[in-house]
């Protein structure tokens, strides 16, 4: 059976963007429309570009096509991230054209929050999305190694007489780090107000430019540098990093707890749980807990919060970030599947939490009294 082209714009002016509640073809979301050998190939533009947002439109073309058109029908659809500007968020004039600025913590030190950064930072990239990456961690920064730009340093910049840090991209991801600025092998001795006066500049004193998501990666523990964040820019949710041992589900609730105080009420977005499982390679159908079992998942359900993602301890996961290229671009392994599907629970988090909850403001030093 041969089908029209407009045929087929009818069928799916009946599909509605979820985000923009107007049909696709009202929205001229859809492009270059060719049929051959039975099947219906077009170009969708869509604002969500997570996999699950992508099941649930391909199923609705695929609903009304067979409905307008009376017969089943073969569709392959060509999905790009909706191309308009980012609607900024109130960031006092700081990163003003940055959607979300997503806080990965961890109350304890060695459970692999760096890693989970880097690979979340590159899954998102991969889904269409505009990513930056803060390396806060200012006493141990490893972002350089771990995204292969160790040696590299940030180009200046003058956009309307004033002088900008550019960013240093990679796997399409812009980064800032303090190890630009230190060699690997000089140690970083600041008091604190040192260490966070550099911190603010790689959000005040950067050329950010637009992006869905500016993830930051924070030093272990609840400090200076936790706290200038805060003051520095509205941080949108916190992801809270743990391993299932019990030590370190210890420190991931104080964590939670330092997000939660009135002064600072940063949402809590979820847990990932890393090192979660071990898995030999000649039995893969085998799970060793060697640090425990459901230790994350029992203190997620006791503080009513997601468990985002279980992460399994994988030898090529640590080998990965020491080449510098993270092991989510490993097409189809177990654990790039496991850092995509992570990253799809954060953006169904953090586009919940944008509907539901109004924007964070800054945190006002007048404010943290106690947080001391």
């Amino acid at each position: 059976m041969s089908y029209q082209e407009k045929d087929i714009l009818e069928a799916l002016s009946f599909v509605i963007e979820p985000d923009l509640k107007k049909d696709i073809v009202e929205l001229n979301l859809v492009s270059n429309i060719n049929i051959k050998d039975g099947i219906i190939y077009f170009d969708l533009q869509i604002s969500n570009p997570a996999m699950h947002n992508k099941k649930r439109m391909v199923e609705a073309c695929e609903l009304h096509l067979k409905r307008v058109l009376g017969a089943e029908v073969k569709i392959d659809i060509n999905f790009s991230p909706l191309q308009k500007a980012p609607e900024p968020k109130d960031n006092s004039k700081i990163l003003p054209n940055v959607k979300n600025v997503i806080a990965i913590a961890s109350g304890k030190g060695g459970v692999g929050k760096s890693t989970v950064t880097a690979n979340l930072a590159v899954a998102l990239a991969k889904k269409g999305y505009k990513v930056g990456l803060v390396d806060a961690d200012i006493y141990g920064p490893s972002m350089p190694v771990m995204f292969n730009v160790e040696g590299e340093r940030p180009q200046s910049i003058e956009i309307d007489g004033k002088t900008w840090m550019q960013p240093i991209e990679s796997y399409g991801v812009k980064l800032l780090s303090i190890g630009f600025f230190a060699g690997t092998d000089q140690a970083v001795v600041w008091r604190g107000p040192m260490a966070t006066r550099a911190v603010s500049q790689l959000f005040t004193e950067a050329n950010w430019g637009e992006l869905d998501y500016l993830l930051i990666d924070l030093p272990p523990g609840t400090g200076d540098i936790h706290l200038s964040l805060v003051q520095t820019v509205a941080v949108t949710g916190a992801v809270i990093v743990s391993t299932p041992q019990k030590v370190a589900l210890i420190d991931a609730l104080k964590a939670v707890g330092m997000f939660k105080l009135s002064q600072i009420n940063v949402p809590v977005l979820g847990f990932i749980e890393n090192m979660a499982y071990f898995t030999p390679a000649e039995l893969p159908n085998n799970k060793y807990y060697i640090f425990g079992q459901d230790g994350l998942k029992k203190l997620a359900e006791a503080q009513n919060l997601p468990l985002l993602g279980q992460i399994p301890l994988v030898q090529s996961i640590r080998e990965s970030g020491d080449v510098g290229r993270p092991v989510v671009l490993q097409e189809n392994t177990p654990q790039a599947l496991a850092f995509m599907a992570f990253a799809d629970n954060v953006i169904e988090q953090v586009e919940l939490r944008n509907k539901t909850l109004d924007p964070t403001k800054k945190v006002e030093l007048t404010n943290m009294n106690g947080c001391s």
